[in-house]
């Protein structure tokens, strides 16, 4: 069944983000970082990470509490190594760190074949596969994940949330293969609690084995979720596991405590003397030539190659499964078609909320031309 979205002027949107993180302090260049990265999500249809939830966690864990400070400068910390670099982030806006890091990582692979940025005391840059996406269109093989900013996910077997939705994000550059980078982006949760919270706007159901409500019983009600579950059982398990360890050892803290901590009964307690509240980030990126040994069949150049291995996944009676970013590109397709972002008729009145907050024009739901994506 088609649904119909509002279409709201690109510039006027990124306009509103813009007013609103210098709103709230900002500088120009992190405000410009802010909607830049705004758009990108919501141009790919990833409603659980727009300007909505940008700001709303920036308003909860950001600049309205201290976690993020606008306008700090990232300290590089030296190292002997000439393709890795370490930085502390000093709570800058995680938007800005993240879109550096990967300008840093790719001029790295560009004279070592790779390059890694480990990044500590930062705060969370929401929507990881925006970053390794824009890395792949540019040619590079691209990874980043972090530790999120909050512990809200019980482990396998558990029963308190002590792990974080801790995403990973790869992006391949296969625009030559099949017209889109293949972008893999996943929470280690079930789902994000973005989308949670999205389900909660809109009066839908979670799926089964999502999330548990406040007692630690399953619930598909978005209204009762307190905490998520991993996917995969023990698998999605290990790997949000991967991803506090690998923060432990970039600098992080402890993750009940990241954010303030996310129980009551963590956050009913002082907070600790000398730990801390912030995220660890992993970013790296790889030259293609870096890891290709030419030795392809039938004489085959790389992009060449590298379709046919597409083709032949999608071949054999698969020609109707999806590749991972196709609905993120398709979503992108939407966008541009329609002349602009879109969003349901909820997004837009929260949208309203962040321009009454910050004195911007208000968008008339009813002005607005509307879309439908089949």
């Amino acid at each position: 069944m088609p649904t119909t979205y509002h279409i709201v002027p690109t510039e006027a949107h990124n306009a509103l983000v813009r007013a609103a993180y210098q709103h709230r302090g900002y500088t120009q260049a992190e405000a410009d970082d802010g909607a830049r990265f705004c758009e990108m999500a919501s141009a790919h249809g990833i409603r659980t990470h727009n300007a909505i939830k940008a700001l709303h966690l920036d308003h909860l864990f950001g600049s309205a509490t201290g976690g993020c400070k606008p306008g700090a400068e990232i300290e590089v910390i030296k190292k002997p190594f000439a393709a890795s670099e370490a930085w502390d982030g000093k709570l800058k806006l995680g938007q800005s760190v993240a879109f550096r890091a990967m300008e840093r990582c790719m001029e790295l692979a560009d004279k070592y074949g790779i390059g890694q940025v480990s990044v500590d005391n930062a705060f969370h840059y929401l929507w990881g596969g925006g970053y390794v996406m824009d890395a792949a269109k540019k040619g590079y093989i691209a990874y980043t994940n972090c530790t999120s900013t909050l512990g809200e996910v019980v482990p396998f077997g558990g029963k308190f949330p002590v792990l974080g939705t801790n995403p990973h994000s790869w992006g391949l550059p296969t625009q030559d293969a099949c017209g889109f980078p293949i972008v893999i982006d996943w929470a280690t949760s079930t789902v994000a609690m973005g989308r949670v919270q999205q389900l909660k706007r809109e009066g839908k159901p979670l799926p089964p084995g999502a999330a548990v409500d406040k007692d630690g019983k399953p619930t598909t009600d978005a209204n009762e979720a307190a905490w998520l579950m991993p996917f995969g059982a023990h698998k999605g398990y290990g790997l949000s596991l991967l991803i506090e360890v690998m923060g432990g050892m970039i600098g992080g803290g402890l993750p009940t405590l990241r954010g303030g901590g996310a129980h009551p009964d963590i956050k009913s307690k002082p907070f600790p003397a000398g730990e801390k509240r912030t995220s660890s980030f992993y970013f790296q990126v790889i030259h293609p030539d870096a890891i290709s040994t030419g030795l392809f069949s039938n004489g085959r150049s790389f992009n060449e190659n590298v379709k046919v291995v597409i083709d032949d996944i999608l071949g054999h009676g698969n020609e109707n499964c999806m590749l991972p970013g196709q609905p993120e590109a398709q979503n992108a397709a939407h966008t541009a078609k329609a002349g602009g972002l879109l969003f349901s008729t909820a997004e837009v009145e929260a949208l309203n909320e962040i321009a009454d907050e910050v004195g911007s024009a208000r968008f008339d739901v009813a002005a607005l031309g509307t879309y439908e994506v089949p």
